[in-house]
C-alpha cells in the first residue's frame, strides 16, 4: 500500500474514532472512493466533516459502521439513487416522442393516445401543416407585441401589432399583421396561404412551408402587398414550460419542479462528464479509421475518460442505396469498429456509445425520421461494446435536467438551395447562424418542403423543437461551428472524415470545445 493511501486511511479512521465510531475495511474503501470520484468543490477535510455530520443523524445499530450504512449516507449527500442513474442519461428514440397537438378552440394541448401508423392517410398530411401552424400561432399570441389591446384600442395607435386572420382582410384598409405559410401554388409564384406575397430580404432562410409573420396592405386587386416579413418571435424555454406544465413534449417523462431543481444541482456538479461527438465516421476509409485511433488513444490516456461517445453517420463514404452491394463488407467494418474501441479498456468500461445513422446509411428510403441502424450491423458492435445505444435520426438525450436534440443532415446546403430569397447580411453573414435562427423560430428541425425532404406525416412531431431544448447538435458536412442563441447552445461537430474535426461537449457547463486531429 502506498504511504499516501495509508496516511489517508489513518486520518479517516481517526476522525471516526473521535465520534466513537469504527469503519470496517469495506466502508473505509467506500469513503476513500467517494473522495477520489467526487466532483464537489469541497476539499477532502470538508467532505469528511459533512459525512460525519450526516452519520450522526442516522440510527446506527452499533458503533461499527459498515459499507451499507456508508453507501446510504453518501446517497443522501450526493442526491443519487437508482432512479437518478436512469435519469442521468436517457436516450429517446424519435418514434417514442409523444404527439402533442394544440386545440385552438379550447386553447389547450392534448396528446394522441395509441400507436401511430407509419403510413398515414390523406388527412395526416393536412394535420402536419395544421399542427405546425397552430403551435407557432399560440406562441405568437402570447407575445406582448402581438397581444390584443386590453381596452380595445387600435393596434396602429396603441403600439400593438394585433394579428388579423387572412379571411378577414377583405375590406380592411391600412397596414395589417398576418400569419401564414409560404406556399408555391403556381410555378414561380409564392403565396401566403391563398394570397400572393412579395418577399423582402431579411434574416434567416425563407423556404416553402415556412411559417411567417407579415405586415402589409390588402390591395384592390386582391393581392396582399407585404412591407415587412419575419419569422414568429422565439419564446424562451421558461415561458413555454409555464404554459405547458405537466405535458411531456420531449418524450422523457414529466418531471416535477422539485425533481428539476434537484437534477439541475446534480448536473452542475457533474463537471467531469463529457460527450465526444464525431460525424461522418467512414468505416471504409483507412485515413478516417487512423484518425479515429488517434482520438481514442488520446482519450484513453486522460485522467477521466468521456462518459459518452456519439458517432453520427454517414458510416460509409458511398451512399448505401439499391446500387450498393457490399452490405456484408460494411457489416465486417462495424465489427472492426467495435473491436477497435474495445481494445481501449478504460474507454470500453467507463464510457457509453451512441450511434445515429446519417442520410446515406443503410435503412429505409431517405425519409425523416430515420430509424436506428439495422440489427444486421448493430449486432456486430454489441459483441464488443454492450454499452452501445442505437438511436434514430433525429434523436433526443436527457442528461439530468438538460434536454439535447441531435440531428444528422446536410441541412445548411439544402436550406440555402431551397431559399426563395437571399438572407440578409445586416445582422450576420454566417450561414450556420442563419440556420439556427430559422429552425429555432420555426420550432422545427427541417422546415423544408416535403418534395425536397420527405417526412413521415404521422411523425412530423418528432422533429419539433417546442419547448426549445437546451442544446441542439446539427451534424453537417459544413465546417464546424458553435452559436449561442437566445439561451440555446447550437453547434456542428464538422465532418470527421473530411477534415478530422469533432467536438468535446461538457453538458454541466454547456461548453462545446472545437477539436481536430
Amino acid at each position: 500500500m502506498a504511504p499516501e493511501q495509508a496516511r489517508r486511511m489513518r486520518a479517516v479512521q481517526h476522525k471516526f474514532r473521535m465520534r466513537g465510531l469504527t469503519l470496517n475495511m469495506e466502508a473505509l474503501k467506500c469513503v476513500l472512493a467517494f473522495f477520489d470520484n467526487s466532483s464537489s468543490s469541497l476539499n477532502e477535510t470538508e467532505a469528511l466533516e459533512l459525512l460525519l455530520t450526516e452519520i450522526d443523524k442516522q440510527a446506527l445499530k452499533s458503533n461499527v459502521v459498515g459499507k451499507e450504512e456508508i453507501e446510504a449516507v453518501l446517497s443522501l449527500l450526493t442526491g443519487l439513487n437508482e432512479s437518478d442513474h436512469k435519469q442521468m442519461l436517457q436516450v429517446i428514440d424519435a418514434f417514442q416522442v409523444p404527439r402533442i397537438s394544440y386545440d385552438s378552440i379550447r386553447k389547450v394541448f392534448h396528446s394522441f393516445i395509441g400507436k401511430l401508423p407509419i403510413h398515414g392517410n390523406a388527412p395526416a398530411k393536412a394535420y402536419l401543416y395544421r399542427d405546425r401552424l397552430q403551435l407557432l400561432q399560440q406562441r405568437l399570441l402570447r407575445d406582448k407585441h402581438f397581444a390584443k389591446p386590453a381596452f380595445g384600442g387600435q393596434g396602429s395607435h396603441s403600439g400593438s401589432c394585433e394579428m388579423t386572420p387572412l379571411q378577414s382582410l377583405v375590406g380592411c384598409t391600412g397596414r395589417r399583421w398576418v400569419m401564414g405559410v409560404i406556399s408555391q401554388l403556381e410555378d414561380g409564384h409564392f403565396f401566403l396561404e391563398d394570397l400572393s406575397a412579395s418577399i423582402p430580404i431579411t434574416t434567416g432562410f425563407f423556404t416553402e412551408n415556412s411559417v411567417v409573420v407579415a405586415e402589409g396592405e390588402f390591395q384592390a386587386n386582391g393581392v396582399f402587398q407585404i412591407h415587412t416579413l419575419g419569422f414568429p418571435p422565439l419564446e424562451s424555454r421558461e415561458a413555454s414550460l409555464q404554459i405547458t406544465a405537466g405535458i411531456d413534449f420531449f418524450g422523457g417523462g414529466v418531471l416535477s419542479s422539485e425533481e428539476i431543481i434537484r437534477l439541475e444541482q446534480l448536473e452542475k456538479r457533474a463537471v467531469n462528464d463529457m460527450f465526444v461527438l464525431l460525424s461522418d465516421v467512414w468505416l471504409d476509409s483507412a485515413e478516417t479509421m487512423q484518425k479515429l485511433e488517434e482520438v481514442l488513444d488520446g482519450y484513453e490516456s486522460v485522467e477521466v475518460v468521456p462518459s459518452l461517445f456519439i458517432f453520427l453517420g454517414n458510416f460509409c463514404s458511398h451512399p448505401c442505396n439499391l446500387a450498393f452491394y457490399n452490405f456484408f463488407e460494411l457489416r465486417s467494418q462495424f465489427e472492426q469498429l467495435g473491436s477497435l474501441i474495445a481494445s481501449r479498456p478504460r474507454i470500453k468500461d467507463a464510457s457509453r456509445f451512441l450511434f445515429i445513422p446519417g442520410p446515406g446509411d443503410p435503412g429505409p428510403a431517405n425519409v425523416l425520421p430515420r430509424p436506428a441502424l439495422p440489427k444486421f450491423f448493430t449486432d456486430e458492435i454489441l459483441k464488443h461494446l454492450p454499452n452501445s445505444i442505437f438511436g434514430s435520426n433525429p434523436c433526443r438525450i436527457r442528461f439530468y435536467s438538460q434536454e439535447i436534440v441531435l440531428f444528422r443532415e446536410d441541412l445548411q446546403y439544402r436550406m440555402r438551395r431551397s431559399c426563395i430569397c437571399t438572407p440578409s447580411e445586416d445582422e450576420t453573414s454566417d450561414p450556420f447562424e442563419h440556420l439556427v435562427v430559422t429552425i429555432t423560430h420555426q420550432s422545427h428541425l427541417c422546415p423544408l418542403p416535403l418534395t425536397t425532404q420527405p417526412i413521415i406525416w404521422n411523425y412530423d412531431h418528432a422533429l419539433s423543437l417546442y419547448p426549445i431544448p437546451h442544446t441542439i447538435i446539427l451534424g453537417d458536412r459544413a465546417e464546424q461551428k458553435v452559436f449561442h442563441y437566445m439561451g440555446v447552445t447550437c453547434f456542428n461537430p464538422g465532418s470527421f472524415a473530411n477534415d478530422g474535426t469533432f467536438v468535446a461537449y461538457r453538458p454541466a457547463t454547456r461548453e462545446a470545445e472545437m477539436s481536430s486531429v
